[in-house]
């Protein structure tokens, strides 16, 4: 067997090699290109060994080096930064390093404690292109939310009217609004006739409303300082302009996210979950990903997802703290489905309004809820049955009867 330990940055990686014995093989610096990747195979192949028998240690599973990797057999462990450290330090006081040092340390950790973490194996084509529309549109929502703030505090200061004047800021027909009168004094010169041809071009067909937007555009406002409305002018068009493009692509993904998810063949379980909806069913399938022997206990998806706190306790003392290092997209989504299933779940109710007063904050009651929902989930997953609240309660009735 050998341990091949990989300190990667973007422009080069450095690669040390040992043997069952600790002994140093090998020692290489190669750039991120084809040539630098078939330098490390080379090495390889010098040793004479089989990929299968290549224990990879690299702290990123996102990098086109770990699929060069995979694609060649080699066997590859994912060890994380936080967990680098805690070994660093364990060997070095000073906490001193360099790249050829962390290299050696990551194969060094392949050779003695490879046990304490998990092979990485790629989820399928269709999780992969699942959790990537979840990230996109998140990434989508996060900049239209941002973009929407600024539209919306430069509309309370010079044109008040338009906030909210169909509705939704980001509602499609009011960007189009905004990207052609993007100030009131241009807005007050439609006529009634032309307000309702901009509304009707823009499928906005109920009279009553019209009628109604028409008048709450034309009520009495304050008058904004003319020299401010011509500073920001050219703002309001533009960042309507840049939302609305962003909110048609954002209905794209979710369209083709809703076409994918049911092609899973774990999808009836997620999408049984009270409250998980269009999003957040994708969300939690593609986190909890294809393999079922990678989450052995429901405590190591929770730890994963960070809604489990850590406990540390020595002597007499004993303390409970947040769990910092996690998958934070994960703990985001445990999150935001507890919140959901508050609406749709009475045990979920129950449970969030006893933790609300015994937690810090909302939020902490929310990630308590959401531990309880990733132990039910997990269970679920493993056995490959769908959520059932009626079989639910009934196995919190039994646990909560008192023994004879």
């Amino acid at each position: 067997m050998y341990y091949f330990g990989l300190d990667w940055s973007e422009g080069h990686h450095n690669l040390c090699i040992l043997n069952d014995a600790g002994a140093a093989l090998s020692e290489l610096e190669f750039k991120h290109t084809l040539e630098g990747f078939e330098k490390l195979d080379l090495e390889r192949r010098k040793l004479g060994a089989a990929p299968t028998d290549c224990m990879v240690a690299i702290e990123t599973a996102y990098n086109v080096l770990v699929d060069f990797l995979l694609d060649r057999d080699y066997v590859i462990y994912v060890i994380p930064p936080q967990a680098t450290k805690g070994y660093r330090n364990r060997r070095h006081i000073s906490g001193a390093h360099t790249d050829d040092t962390d290299a050696a340390l990551l194969a060094s950790v392949m050779r003695t404690d490879r046990d304490s973490h998990c092979r990485l194996r790629p989820h399928s084509a269709l999780t992969q292109q699942i959790l990537a529309q979840v990230r996109l549109i998140e990434i989508l929502r996060r900049t239209i939310q941002r973009q929407t703030n600024q539209l919306r505090t430069i509309l309370f200061r010079i044109y008040p009217q338009a906030v909210g004047l169909f509705g939704k800021l980001t509602t499609q027909i009011n960007l189009h609004f905004l990207s052609a009168y993007p100030t009131a004094q241009e807005a007050l010169s439609l006529s009634r006739t032309a307000f309702e041809d901009f509304c009707l071009e823009h499928g906005y067909r109920r009279a009553d409303l019209i009628s109604r937007r028409y008048a709450q555009l034309m009520a009495p406002a304050p008058a904004a300082n003319p020299a401010a409305v011509q500073a920001y002018r050219d703002q309001v068009r533009i960042l309507a302009q840049l939302l609305l493009p962003q909110v048609l692509q954002r209905i794209e993904a979710q369209a083709r996210l809703k076409k994918l998810f049911p092609q899973h063949p774990d999808s009836f379980i997620f999408d049984s979950l009270p409250g998980a909806g269009d999003l957040l069913a994708p969300a939690l399938l593609a986190k909890f990903g294809d393999h079922r022997d990678h989450f052995t206990t429901a405590s190591s998806v929770q730890a994963l997802a960070g809604t489990c706190p850590v406990t540390i306790q020595s002597g007499r003392r004993k303390f409970v703290r947040f769990r910092r290092s996690c998958d934070k997209e994960f703990r985001r989504i445990t999150q935001q489905f507890a919140m959901a299933s508050l609406s749709e779940s009475g045990w979920a109710l129950a449970y969030w309004r006893d933790a609300r007063p015994h937690s810090k904050s909302k939020s902490d009651a929310y990630r308590r809820l959401a531990n309880r929902w990733l132990a039910i989930i997990w269970k679920m997953w493993q056995d490959r049955k769908p959520y059932d609240e009626t079989h639910h309660l009934r196995q919190r009735a039994l646990r909560a009867r008192p023994r004879g």
